[in-house]
Parts: C-alpha cells; structure tokens; sequence
C-alpha cells in the first residue's frame, strides 16, 4: 500500500498593520491576510500607540505586541482562528490596564 504526506510550509509575515477595525498582514508569498480587530479583544482595546509596537518574531511565524501581551501566529491568522483567551483572563487584564499607576504609560 502507497501513502502519500504532504508537508504544509507557512508563509512568512513581512508587514503588519493594525486599523481601528482590521489586523492585515502581508505574507512573503505575495498575499496579505486581513481579520476583524474584534477577533483578538486585546488588539481591539489597545491604544494606536500601542498596536503599532509589535514585533514579528525571528522566524517570522508570529506577531508579537509587547505591550498587550498578544501574540497571533500566522498558521492561526491562515486557519481563521480568534483569540481564545478566556472572559476571566481578559476581564483580569481589563481591570489591570484601568489600575495602572501611571497613565502615561500608553
């Protein structure tokens, strides 16, 4: 009997932009990739400022806001998945980020 298994490269991510209501990343394939703001609640409630600091990893699989503390891989980007954080992880966070000593900080 023959069997056959493919191997799946992912794109690398060579742009990111953040809108008011839109994640877009450009792939080195050519394609860019757009997803609502709202799938990722940590992007959506983040500062301007905020969504534009990010760094896409070394490899260049994964976004990284350091500020948020959010990370979104492209084979999740690829795949069509939101953030699966919990409500009671992101009221946490919420409440942290109105907490904040130093408004300033943004």
């Amino acid at each position: 009997m023959l069997s056959a298994v493919a191997t799946l490269t992912l794109p690398r991510a060579v742009n990111v932009a953040v809108t008011e209501d839109t994640l877009s990343v450009d792939l080195e394939d050519g394609r860019t990739i757009s997803a609502p703001i709202g799938w990722y609640p940590r992007l959506a409630y983040g500062t301007q400022t905020e969504r534009l600091h990010f760094k896409i990893s070394s490899a260049g699989y994964g976004i990284h806001w350091p500020d948020l503390d959010e990370d979104i891989s492209i084979e999740g980007l690829l795949l069509g998945k939101r953030s699966n954080e919990s409500p009671a992880s992101f009221t946490r966070w919420l409440q942290a980020r109105d907490l904040d000593p130093d408004p300033s900080a943004e």
